[in-house]
């Protein structure tokens, strides 16, 4: 299976880091302005303005997440020489959307001019490893209509979460003085800001997409490996869940990030890299030309590239993405492919291993090799 074309599409509402602690609901002290400094983001492109909170209950729009994937499926289609009408199957993939349901392909299908009789699929919850599982889901489909060719959209827009779950914050505590607190179930609650902090100035938005094939010139799909939950409870380390609150019709949302979940990433990449390449694990990857490796933060890509004593070369691409896009969860992989392969030239049996990890507790390791390679096919050092 082969990846014709890859694109991405971002906001126009670009902001610092210093910007946001800026904008900010409240002000930092400067033991977690140096944890906000840490996590590797220079800046982030947000789908909405960054505003002042209001007390009146507000239903958030979908227009702008549903405007920025058909911006990236219309890229990518047109950049392939395609037209709707050549897609058989269309797979989106997200987490965040302001409707529980439908889901967000349900919202993009006629927008992109989709017959409704279309094929499509939603897949909500894989988090920071959804695009390897939307190009097996592709890989099943092509095998059995070889003749199709599959859009993948695959949104990393975060902030309706992230942003949101923190308006009307008053304060935050660093984590040497959370320590201290004596008071269980206020240290827990303290803790939950600090966390909540973290994920406003780390998750970033955006939108890839990608259209698959049977055979084409470019880049190919050679094997994708998934782990899951190898221990029962490995899920708890990471989650974004709903909460009951003490009025009619209202939600809250709780969000977690373990301190394990660093750990929890190398451990359970090396486990799905071992099973998709065996044998030959340390010569294909010494072999590797390119790493490609989720953006869960400077301190995750420091480790992964230290566990696997990968040069900062091979997966400087990465730490790029992440800097300027923040972690992007899903669509942190095709936007770290599509910088890839349009900023570097391969040569015919060329190898990238892609490795996504995180909420669930899941993994995934894919290998994917240039196979009839023409430079100019994907866009290559345009």
């Amino acid at each position: 299976m082969q990846i014709l074309q890859l694109s991405k599409a971002v906001s126009q509402y670009v902001y610092s880091t210093e910007e946001l602690i800026d904008a900010f609901p409240c002000r930092l002290p400067e033991g977690v302005k140096k944890n906000v400094l840490n996590l590797g983001v220079s800046k982030r492109c947000l789908i909405n303005p960054v505003a002042s909170a209001s007390k009146k209950e507000t239903i958030i729009s979908e227009k702008e997440l549903v405007n920025l994937c058909v911006e990236a499926c219309q890229n990518t289609l047109e950049k392939a020489n395609l037209s709707i009408k050549n897609i058989g199957y269309f797979i989106v993939a997200y987490d965040a959307n302001p409707f529980l349901c439908p889901g967000l392909s349900h919202l993009l299908i006629r927008k992109l001019g989709f017959n409704p009789y279309v094929k499509h699929v939603n897949l909500q919850g894989m988090a920071c490893a959804s695009f390897t599982k939307a190009l097996e889901l592709a890989e099943d489909h092509i095998a059995t209509h070889p003749n199709d060719k599959v859009l993948l959209c695959t949104s990393g827009v975060n902030s309706y979460w992230f942003i949101n779950q923190l308006r009307g914050l008053r304060d935050v505590m660093e984590t040497r003085q959370i320590r201290l607190i004596e008071n269980k179930s206020k240290q827990k609650m303290e803790m939950r800001k600090w966390i909540a902090t973290m994920e406003f100035f780390l998750f970033g938005d955006g939108v890839a997409s990608c259209v698959m094939a049977k055979e084409g010139d470019g880049l190919s799909v050679n094997k994708i490996v998934d782990v899951t939950n190898f221990r029962k409870n490995d899920y708890s380390a990471g989650y974004a869940r709903i909460a009951a609150l003490n009025e009619p019709f209202k939600f809250g949302f709780h969000s977690h990030l373990d301190k394990k979940l660093p750990k929890l990433g190398v451990e359970y990449t090396a486990l799905a890299t071992k099973k998709l390449l065996g044998k030959n694990a340390e010569t294909t990857m010494k072999a590797a030309k390119k790493w490609a490796i989720h953006t869960g933060s400077r301190k995750i890509l420091n480790m992964m590239a230290e566990h696997y004593k990968v040069p900062h070369e091979k997966l400087k691409e990465s730490f790029e993405v992440l800097s300027e896009y923040g972690n992007l969860a899903g669509a942190s992989l095709p936007f770290i492919l599509e910088k890839i392969v349009s900023e570097n030239r391969f040569s015919k049996g060329d190898i990238i291993l892609m490795f996504g990890f995180g909420w669930g507790f899941s993994a995934s390791a894919c290998m994917l090799r240039f196979e009839n390679i023409i430079n100019e096919a994907m866009g290559l050092n345009r």
